[in-house]
Formats: structure tokens, sequence, C-alpha cells
């Protein structure tokens, strides 16, 4: 494994699922294609990564979503959460900060977030509830880079 710190600042792209900071321990499942590990800062409790264990073609990582939401599914029949998120951080503008394909499965549960409407439209502060018109939105001044912007 690649120390963590110098991977994300020097070479964040990685060779191998194996560079990733994902530690063995929290290896859930592991086939040919796809190991998923618990989150290791998990957003809510089962938040799960399913991993490609190789990126060369789409089906890849478009098997991941396909293990992703078969598990959220069995957890909402399991009776383990009532819904789930799935998506993918794709490149540092959307957060992504491990440079190898993964996917996250998020489960969800009533009364975990104040307003889910919007889902994971909520990535971006005050458009999540997109019926509410935006010049009704309260402007809150926000300091970035040293300059304080109305969001």
């Amino acid at each position: 494994m690649k120390n963590t710190t110098k991977m994300l600042d020097d070479d964040p792209y990685l060779d191998s699922y194996q560079d990733a900071p994902w530690p063995d321990k929290h290896i859930v499942h592991e086939d040919e294609n796809v190991i998923v590990y618990k989150d290791g800062f998990p957003v809510t409790e089962g938040h799960l990564l399913f991993v490609p264990k190789k990126r060369q073609r789409r089906m890849d990582i478009t098997i991941c979503f396909e293990y992703a939401w078969e598990w959220g599914v069995k957890g909402i029949m399991d009776y383990k959460w009532e819904a789930f998120n799935v998506g993918i951080n794709n490149g540092v503008a959307a957060g992504q900060s491990v440079m190898w394909p993964h996917v996250h499965m998020i489960p969800r549960r009533k009364g975990d977030t104040p307003n889910p409407k919007g889902g994971v439209r909520h990535v971006i502060p005050y458009k999540g509830n997109y019926t509410e018109k935006n010049d009704k939105k309260k402007k809150i001044p926000t300091l970035v880079d040293g300059i304080y912007y109305d969001l």
C-alpha cells in the first residue's frame, strides 16, 4: 500500500486498487471482479465501497453499480435500512480523493437528515430542495480563499 498522504499529495492516480488506502480488515466481500469494503469514514452505518479490481472497460465500474444496488435492496428486504443512495465521486472537483474508481452505497434511515428531499442533489449546498425558488433562499456569506461569497 502506498503512503496515503504522499499518494494524495504527489501521486493521486493509482496503478491498482491494492494501492488504495482501504484496509484489508474492512473487506466484506471479494470475487474475481469486485472487492467490497466497509467505508473507513462512514456517512451512515452500513456505508460500503464497491471497488473494481480492473479499470480497463466500462463494465468494470458498471458491475460495481449493480452490486451496490443489489446490496442496497437486500438491506431493505432484511430491514437493515429503509432506503439507500448509490453514487460515485468522479474527479477531484466531485470530491474524489482516492483516484481508483469506486462506488458508494449509503444506507438511509428515517431521521438521518432533517430533509432528505433532493437526495444526492445536496452535494451542492442549498440545491437539494428543487421545489424552493432561488430568490427565496437565504444568502449566507461563505469565506472561500479569503473572499466572502453569498451562497
